[in-house]
């Protein structure tokens, strides 16, 4: 780490020429937002009601947030599937004695049926003989080179596991398979031991524990990064619906929309699984759960009475105006891209977060939550001019469920990596089986053609 720093302070040098090129790309690569409406150009592939741009088919997962009323489209509240099935209906029937939920979506995303008792068992027991990692991987790759980024550390791992695959590069479908499930199994280990890692690098307590092959993915999280491997029921259980809610969100989302479009160049698995890792990592797709848990922090030690409703309407009327927590204006947690009128993740989630926070003795912090939930959409509405409605997303609870269970907010974002494998894998082998062109929008040039000037007439 010291000698990244002295190489840097030795280019500084460098660096100020270095800035005054940026000012030039500034100046020289700056156009006019309204050409986008002019050329009719989706931007961001969406349309300007914020609908996406239809890119593609999947038979994986279905977003609903409209329903048709006497002829007339009109939003509703926000539904979710998985092959056909509602996530709601999929939790909602998962053995109140079990903690294998996300085992069981993941069999349902990757092979388009829900398994049969036997088929979860065998299933399972698959992935808890590749729940290993090479010899001297944790050694070599994790320990040897610690990042203070988990999400860096996750997609370097995955890119050197490249390298201990004989079969890296061959596509096949029943490759490309084998290699997903050894993915899964082996990203929630990965992400533990990295942030092990990267603590013992700064001079904390360093311990590594083997997961549990008769345990869940969640519970085998919970074990592995706490030191006494010791987590309750409901603290495994919430954990598992977490999971089971993130593995998945339709083609249009940014990294399984990444997972397309890489895939769909030919690429080997190790590859196109980074590349939606580093889109995951973005704060505008991944990181918005940290965001929600630094606004409450700032919330909790600003209002006085969390209880209070006019005093809870006054803080977020600050947030709104610039004057509060980060000054973006934005009420982090509240409103998608998608849904309107409700997130179901949000919806079914609530229940388990309550559950969890009259375990944990966290009632108190919970009715803030409810509060902030309640109030801010009439705020936003008051405040703002939208053109649609808004409720809680799922990063509005998540953050607070992972404080509740004293997971690192180092790992946020990489939770949420170790869900979506499921659905990144399932869509890149819908698009091996079904593509054949590689995924290739058009851009318009906006830029005038002009005359080149040989040097010595400049």
């Amino acid at each position: 780490m010291a000698d990244g720093k002295k190489f840097i302070q030795e280019k500084m040098h460098t660096m100020n020429d270095i800035i005054k090129y940026a000012e030039i790309c500034q100046d020289n690569t700056n156009f006019d937002p309204a050409l986008y409406t002019k050329y009719n150009v989706k931007r961001g592939l969406r349309d300007l009601d914020g609908k996406g741009v239809l890119t593609g088919l999947t038979e994986i997962s279905e977003i609903r947030q409209n329903k048709i009323v006497d002829g007339k489209t009109v939003p509703c509240d926000g539904k979710l599937f998985y092959r056909g099935y509602n996530v709601e209906d999929i939790i909602a029937g998962f053995p109140t004695d079990s903690n294998f939920g996300f085992e069981e979506v993941t069999y349902l995303l990757l092979f388009g049926n829900l398994p049969t008792a036997d088929q979860l068992e065998d299933f399972k027991s698959i992935l808890a003989e590749y729940r290993a990692l090479p010899d001297t991987f944790v050694r070599d790759v994790i320990m040897k080179a610690p990042n203070s980024d988990m999400m860096n550390a996750l997609a370097k791992s995955v890119l050197t596991l490249h390298s201990y695959d004989d079969l890296a590069n061959d596509i096949s479908i029943e490759n490309v398979l084998r290699q997903s499930l050894q993915l899964i199994a082996e990203f929630p280990m990965i992400a533990v031991y990295a942030y092990h890692a990267y603590n013992f690098a700064n001079r904390h307590s360093l311990f590594i524990h083997n997961p549990d092959p008769a345990k869940s993915t969640a519970e085998n999280i919970l074990l592995m990064l706490r030191p006494d491997k010791k987590y309750t029921e409901l603290e495994a259980k919430v954990l598992d619906i977490a999971l089971v809610l993130h593995a998945e969100h339709g083609g249009g989302n940014n990294s399984t929309f990444t997972t397309h479009v890489v895939t769909s160049s030919g690429t080997d698995t190790y590859s196109a699984i980074a590349a939606a890792l580093c889109s995951l990592k973005g704060p505008k797709h991944g990181g918005a759960n940290v965001k929600v848990c630094g606004m409450f922090d700032e919330m909790k030690a600003s209002i006085k009475d969390w209880s209070d409703e006019d005093e809870v309407t006054a803080y977020l009327e600050k947030i709104l105006h610039k004057e509060a927590f980060d000054k973006s204006g934005l009420i982090y947690g509240m409103g998608h891209a998608v849904y309107s009128i409700s997130d179901p993740r949000a919806r079914v989630f609530r229940k388990f977060v309550e559950q969890l926070a009259r375990e944990k003795n966290m009632m108190h912090e919970y009715t803030l939550y409810e509060n902030v939930e309640k109030l801010a959409p009439v705020v936003i509405g008051r405040e703002r001019n939208i053109y649609k409605g808004v409720s809680a997303n799922i990063d509005f609870y998540s953050g607070f469920v992972y404080s509740m269970l004293d997971l690192p907010m180092d790992l946020y974002t990489p939770l949420f990596a170790i869900a979506r494998i499921s659905g990144w894998s399932a869509h890149r082998i819908e698009e091996l089986i079904n593509a054949g062109k590689i995924i290739r929008p058009a851009y318009m040039s906006i830029a005038p053609e002009r005359v080149y000037v040989p040097m010595n007439e400049r």
